[in-house]
């Protein structure tokens, strides 16, 4: 029997961080461009950023202000099928809202260039 993607893992900057399920991750890099021409279509490669999103939750004792961090890092997406993606480069893109009464939601966005892809 198969095994299909299930749990995803992140730690960002030697943090882990608890994820909810349904985290997205777009793999960036080349990707190619239609380009029309008369009556004729090529092709031009332009790059395209990684793109992560993940919501985690606020426990007690615990410090909001530790998952925002400028600047770039590591970011480590691990996921239970043996994949892990590290993004040497990436970079929180925005400060989620806490939600109150959801278990103090946060919605966490970064960007990065290419990953480099490790299979167990």
């Amino acid at each position: 029997m198969a095994q299909y993607l299930g749990i995803v893992d992140l730690v960002w900057k030697g943090l882990s961080i608890k994820v909810e399920a349904g985290s997205k991750v777009l793999i960036g890099g080349l990707q190619n461009k239609e380009v029309i021409t008369a009556r004729a279509v090529g092709r031009a490669q332009e790059f395209k950023p990684s793109s992560i999103e993940a919501t985690t939750v606020l426990e007690r004792g615990q410090r909001a202000t530790e998952i925002y961090s400028e600047g770039e890092g590591e970011l480590q997406v691990s996921c239970d099928t043996g994949q892990t993606l590290v993004f040497a480069d990436a970079f929180l893109t925005e400060r989620g809202d806490m939600t109150g009464g959801e278990g103090g939601k946060i919605t966490l966005k970064w960007s990065a260039g290419e990953p480099e892809e490790i299979i167990e």
